[in-house]
Parts: structure tokens; sequence; C-alpha cells
């Protein structure tokens, strides 16, 4: 163990890399007056937020699985939990599918 620790301190010495896991910084809720600047130019980032579940539950949470990459139970607790993101960070074409495809099952989706 010993010697593994001395390697990596080695190799972050040689490359000038550390080994610590990198730590991505979340962004502050809440607009800064800053930030008002910056929206009135076209906003290029969308997040899709489920606001309804609708009458057939079922089909929400396969249509919340289409455009995610969680599985079935992680799916279930957001749709239980909605008003909730369902999609971050996404452009503005693929905002608009997302929020066609949760409508198509019977939920309420809002594009942010």
């Amino acid at each position: 163990v010993m010697e593994l620790a001395d390697l990596v301190k080695a190799l972050e010495a040689e490359f000038g890399v550390t080994a610590a896991a990198p730590v991505m910084a979340a962004p502050a809720a809440g607009g800064a007056p800053a930030e008002a600047g910056a929206a009135a130019e076209e906003q290029t980032e969308f997040s899709v937020i489920l606001t309804e579940i609708g009458a057939n539950k079922i089909a929400v949470i396969k249509a919340v699985r289409e455009v995610t990459t969680l599985g079935l139970k992680e799916s279930k607790d957001l749709v239980e939990g909605a008003p909730k993101p369902v999609r971050e960070g996404v452009n503005k074409e693929e905002a608009a599918t997302v929020k066609e495809k949760l409508e198509a099952a019977g939920a309420k989706a809002d594009i942010k």
C-alpha cells in the first residue's frame, strides 16, 4: 500500500496532475444581477421540468426512461416526485422532443 502511495505521488509530480476526483461546482440557484445581461441573449441550454403526471402514470414512467438513462426505480421516483427536472442542459430541439414525448404519455412538462 505504501508503494502504491509513493507511485501515485511520483506520477503526480512527473505529469503535473492530481489523483483526486474532480469536483464539479454546481451553478448557484436564482439569477444574479450580473446574469441578467446574459439572459437577454438567446438561451442555449434548457431544462425540461415534469410538472404533472396525469392519469397514465405507467406511460409517463416509460417515457421518462426513454428520454433519460435512468432505471425503472429512479424513473418511478422522479415521476412520483413531480415537479422535478427530467433533463437539464440540453439544446432547444432536444428539450422540445423530450417535452413532446412526455406530453404524448399524458404528462405536463415545461421548458425553462
